[in-house]
């Protein structure tokens, strides 16, 4: 069963398929989606899934103004699945187009199988992201890659990616974690060469800072110049 809340009111927000949905007691960014979870709301007979910038990266960013383009019709190359919570979120951004997500790890690769078994848009993988070549021979050239991972060679997996399935002009975003990078070195001198490490391949579209929610993360998007 949805949740029951009292929408005041429901406007579009950036990218296809999210909206800012406002309560009378909060607002929320939201997917609308042909799913219904337990705290989906359910208004003007759509289903709208509420999306936690707290523990989502990519709602962060975009609630920060970050103008991701994920488009109704985008292929996506997901690095760094997890669970699947955020992929399910993409797949309704993406609700005619593909989303390809990898995850390394096997017990969150098999929370992701739950999370998307439903959604013929979802190819979910056990896929290492440094290794691009090692992945199914099905991925042709996507749109946007997004990455959420927690590596030390951050920058260089998305580029290896990038020049393996990113279609020129496309866009790649991630979110730098620094303390994955190093624990010891200092945190700004970190997000300075990663970014540098990206301008080699990508023309840097625009930087956001994801404090307070995420410490030391910086989201980076750029257009890639392959």
């Amino acid at each position: 069963m949805p949740s029951v809340r009292q929408v005041k009111s429901i406007r579009k927000y950036m990218p296809d398929n999210t909206y800012i949905i406002k309560t009378e007691s909060e607002e929320l960014l939201a997917t609308s989606s042909a799913f219904m979870e337990e705290d989906s709301i359910m208004h003007g007979g759509i289903i709208y899934r509420p999306w936690n910038p707290s523990t989502s990266k990519l709602a962060s960013m975009l609630l920060k103004g970050m103008k991701v383009p994920i488009k109704s019709d985008s292929k996506v190359l997901y690095l760094g699945a997890a669970s699947g919570t955020t992929v399910s979120h993409v797949a309704d951004i993406a609700s005619d187009g593909i989303v390809f997500a990898a995850e390394f790890a096997p017990r969150p690769t098999r929370d992701l199988l739950q999370a998307v078994r439903d959604r013929i848009n979802v190819v979910p993988m056990l896929a290492d992201a440094r290794y691009p070549e090692s992945y199914p021979p099905f991925i042709d050239s996507v749109d946007i890659i997004y990455q959420d991972i927690a590596q030390p060679n951050q920058s260089e997996i998305m580029v290896s990616n990038a020049t393996k399935y990113l279609r020129p002009g496309g866009i790649g975003v991630m979110a730098i974690k620094a303390k994955s990078i190093s624990i010891s070195e200092d945190v700004k001198s970190i997000l300075e060469r990663e970014v540098s490490l990206l301008e080699e391949s990508f023309e840097i579209l625009e930087k956001v800072s994801l404090e307070p929610l995420h410490h030391d993360h910086l989201a980076v998007m750029g257009k890639f110049k392959g």
